[in-house]
């Protein structure tokens, strides 16, 4: 192995991926970079690494609709039938009409392969040789803990991505993806078990490491965001009473957000609110991409031709079940003028559009990208309690903790059964739609995508210039994606999935 090789912000073993009319995706920048054989050699210059990764999470990767972890929680969104493009301005057609996943060539499926073993092959220079570095133990942990993380959260979003989904209760032998541990490119697919195994031992490291350190700020992971992590993968695998435990755990220290600031629209404010968990702070200056940052697609006001012709909205289908009564239903306007919110002339109006997010001036698009909430932990604890059985009454109370602090007229639910997760579901579609998640909920409970067709004008999934895809039947070929032709030919170890 070369002795140096620059990381933190180039494709650190995944340079293949990648040819030279991309070469920005392999840049680096002198504020963040180290040299491999330095990386580990201090837990200082460890470091140095993580905090390249968290600035990598956001960073503008070849072109603005690569812009990091924002743009990919978008494109799960973009899978489901909650989320609307109201223009033919959409960076992610191919995703919105489900093709991305049967093409090997498309560029941002082969984005998203690239973007986590990135991710990966930093966290691995910190993992594999941190325990031999120079400083204080602490200071070893908190490095070691988040690349731990970092590597977990990687591979959880690639094997619900590029395998079939993990089967509750079966043997999950199928193909999932090379769980990468050291710099070995030519790795095989593990099975999907193997891969959950693997992420879970990941994780109790890391929860272990991690236990009783601070952290700088929000982009840091803490325990909390490990435990939080557990609870995600868990409720994904069926493992009920796991993810319970380790929900109710992550939440511990982090209030739920007044209704008022919600109300207002999440801004850069990720310190001054008790809820967010983990979120990529994007900082002024040279480290945010203005047609890039996750505010540059999803907010309302930022005054970029994406929102500008291409606001996102809510469906109607969904809208109209929310309660008058509950501050989430104001963060999307059924008429689209958005009367409070500073608009210019040339933003595009259109019904049940979202002012979710809403950047500080329209000249800004930064937000900051909400990865963890206490939210989410309070509804997978309402979810795996109401799915595990006999646990109706703490599902029920897990769902009171949090709707009523979003709806002042919401009872405690008599729902029992299916009836109960359907209101479970429904409340975890509401709260976070737009942050990257429905297209894995989709996937991991097996249902079929049911989109109501129609057009922008009406609330509805338009059918007429993008082309809308109405169905997509659980179990369907389309749910797995097909791994990234240049991988296939650089690793004869991979095996493609089924065209």
């Amino acid at each position: 192995m070369r002795k140096h090789i620059y990381i933190t912000l180039g494709l650190f073993m995944m340079g293949f991926l990648f040819n030279s009319c991309e070469k920005e995706f392999l840049d680096t920048f002198p504020t963040d970079q180290v040299s491999a054989d330095l990386a580990v050699q201090t837990a200082e210059n460890g470091l140095i690494v993580i905090n390249g990764i968290h600035r990598s999470m956001y960073d503008r990767y070849g072109n603005n609709r690569r812009g990091g972890i924002g743009a990919l929680m978008q494109q799960n969104d973009l899978l489901g039938e909650d989320m609307i493009n109201t223009g033919s301005n959409n960076t992610w057609t191919s995703h919105y009409q489900w093709t991305a996943s049967t093409s090997d060539t498309d560029l941002n499926v082969r984005f998203s392969w690239a973007f986590y073993y990135h991710i990966i092959g930093n966290a691995n220079v910190v993992i594999n040789g941190i325990d031999q570095a120079t400083g204080a133990p602490e200071a070893k942990n908190y490095v070691k803990g988040q690349a731990l993380v970092y590597r977990a959260f990687a591979h959880y979003k690639l094997v619900q991505l590029f395998a079939d989904r993990y089967s509750e209760g079966g043997n999950n032998t199928q193909l999932g993806v090379p769980y990468k541990v050291n710099s070995e490119l030519l790795v095989p697919r593990n099975t999907v078990e193997e891969v959950y195994n693997m992420i879970n031992d990941d994780l109790d490291i890391a929860i272990e490491a991690l236990a009783g350190i601070g952290r700088n700020n929000k982009s840091h992971i803490n325990q909390s965001v490990a435990l939080g992590m557990k609870a995600r993968v868990n409720l994904t695998q069926g493992n009920w009473d796991v993810a319970i435990q380790n929900a109710a755990l992550a939440r511990q220290g982090f209030d739920l957000m007044s209704q008022e600031t919600y109300a207002a629209g999440f801004k850069s404010d990720s310190e001054g609110n008790s809820e967010p968990m983990w979120a990529s702070q994007i900082i002024a200056g040279d480290q945010a991409r203005r047609f890039t940052d996750f505010g540059a697609y999803v907010s309302r006001n930022f005054n970029g031709n994406a929102v500008r012709s291409n606001p996102k909205a809510i469906t109607k289908v969904l809208y109209d079940q929310i309660s008058a009564t509950d501050v989430r239903k104001t963060l999307w306007d059924p008429t689209g003028d958005h009367p409070e919110v500073d608009l210019t002339a040339g933003h595009s109006r259109h019904p049940y559009t979202s002012q979710k997010f809403l950047v500080l001036d329209n000249g800004d698009s930064r937000v900051d990208i909400p990865l963890m909430r206490a939210a989410e932990m309070y509804l997978i604890e309402a979810e795996a309690n109401a799915r595990k059985g006999n646990a109706d009454t703490e599902a029920a109370q897990a769902l009171f903790d949090l709707v009523s602090s979003r709806d002042d007229n919401y009872t405690l639910s008599t729902n029992t059964g299916q009836a109960l997760i359907d209101e479970i579901m429904f409340h975890r579609r509401v709260e976070l739609w737009a942050e990257g998640f429905r297209f894995d909920d989709l996937k991991r409970l097996n249902q079929d995508l049911v989109r109501e067709v129609g057009d922008a004008d009406t609330g509805t999934h338009q059918a007429s210039f993008i082309g809308n895809i109405d169905n997509v039947p659980a179990g369907d070929k389309r749910w797995v994606f097909l791994i990234p032709r240049i991988e296939i030919d650089a690793n004869p170890e991979v095996i493609q999935n089924p065209i």
